[in-house]
């Protein structure tokens, strides 16, 4: 079993930053990838980042491409999103999900999330 929290969460100005992270405990003995994902009040869950194991490896939604950046240290297993000139429109909870494998696609899949942490962005 492992268990993921997110912390970071909170309010924030349109154009503003934050920094959410996410720590794996647990059986975490294994290469994983790591994402993120978030849910807005009736919208779908929506993908917003994911890294590879190595960390070489990452993949940024459309909607936040060139505003969010995911990064990783595997020795505290904590995965990071930096967040920039954040819009109103990014106001959603954000959830971390670890992968199956150390890779991100080729069939590697979500088997654990977090609860989640609300970013609300005001205008």
């Amino acid at each position: 079993q492992v268990r993921m929290v997110e912390t970071g969460g909170g309010l924030v100005q349109a154009g503003g930053s934050l920094t959410l992270s996410c720590a794996a405990s647990g059986r975490t003995d294994r290469r994983y990838a790591m994402g993120w994902f978030r849910q807005s009040p009736g919208k779908e869950r929506e993908f917003v980042a994911a890294i590879g194991w190595s960390g070489a490896s990452t993949r940024i939604g459309d909607a936040v491409k060139g505003r969010f950046t995911m990064s990783r240290d595997n020795a505290k297993n904590t995965v990071y999103l930096q967040m920039n000139r954040l819009k109103p429109e990014d106001t959603a909870v954000y959830y971390c999900t670890k992968f199956s494998l150390g890779i991100f696609y080729s069939g590697s899949y979500t088997e654990y999330w977090g609860k989640g942490t609300l970013v609300t962005v005001s205008s």
